[in-house]
C-alpha cells in the first residue's frame, strides 16, 4: 500500500453538548495510530466555532484546538452527534463550514446524530447511511433522499462515511486506519487499545 509522504490532518468538531464519546472515541483510535507508528500517520485537532472551551454532553470541559477561522486544512473531518446537534443544524455557521471544508477532505465522517448535518445540507443525498437508533424517523425526515440503514454499524460510502450511535464511531475510525494504512496498522492500534475484534462485522462498505 502506498502511504503519503505526510500525515493525515484529522479535525474533529466540537459543539456545547457533544457527546463525549462521539468525539473522544475517534480521537483516541486516530492519535493512538499515530503515536504507534512513531508520529508518522495521523495530527488530530479539535475545532469549534469560535475555539472557545465547549462543555460536552454531562459537564465535560474541553478546550478546542482551532476555531472555524484558523484551523489547518483537514484531510479527514469528524463530526460527532449528541444533543447539540439539534441546535448545530440550526446555525448557518456550522453548516456552512462543513460544506466548504467537505470540498477539500479525502473523508468526510459523522458519528452517531452528526448524520443530521450530513443530511440537512444534501450531502446524504441517494446514499445508503446511518445514524444512532432513536433518530432514524427523524433523520428521515432531514434527509428524505438518504437510505437509512438500520442494521449496520457503520456505512462507508468512499468520501462520506457514517456512523451509529456513540461507541460506533470507534469501528469507523478503525475502519478508516485500515483503509489508508492497512490490516498491520489497524491490528495494532486494537491491540494497543485493547479493544474486540468484531469491529466490522456489522458495515456496509460501498
Amino acid at each position: 500500500m502506498e502511504q503519503p509522504n505526510r500525515r493525515y490532518t484529522v479535525g474533529i468538531y466540537l459543539f456545547d453538548d457533544v457527546e463525549v464519546l462521539d468525539f473522544a472515541g475517534p480521537f483516541e483510535v486516530f492519535a493512538v495510530t499515530d503515536e504507534i507508528s512513531e508520529y508518522k500517520y495521523f495530527e488530530v485537532c479539535t475545532i469549534s466555532v469560535d475555539g472557545q472551551q465547549v462543555k460536552a454532553r454531562n459537564g465535560l470541559k474541553v478546550q478546542p484546538d482551532y476555531s472555524f477561522d484558523n484551523h489547518p486544512s483537514l484531510d479527514i473531518l469528524i463530526i460527532p452527534g449528541g444533543m447539540g446537534t439539534r441546535v448545530a443544524i440550526k446555525d448557518e455557521r456550522p453548516l456552512e463550514w462543513i460544506t466548504k471544508v467537505n470540498d477539500s477532505t479525502q473523508i468526510t465522517m459523522s458519528v452517531c446524530t452528526g448524520s443530521l448535518l450530513l443530511g440537512k445540507l444534501g450531502l446524504l443525498d441517494n446514499l445508503p447511511a446511518t445514524t444512532h437508533h432513536t433518530v432514524f424517523d427523524l433523520f428521515q425526515r432531514i434527509a428524505p433522499k438518504t437510505k437509512v440503514v438500520t442494521d449496520q454499524r457503520f456505512v462507508d460510502n468512499g468520501h462520506i462515511m457514517t456512523a451509529g450511535g456513540i461507541s460506533a464511531g470507534i469501528d469507523l475510525s478503525l475502519h478508516v486506519v485500515e483503509k489508508l494504512y492497512g490490516e498491520e496498522t489497524v491490528k495494532k492500534t486494537i491491540k494497543e487499545m485493547e479493544y474486540g475484534d468484531r469491529w466490522k462485522e456489522d458495515a456496509l462498505v460501498s
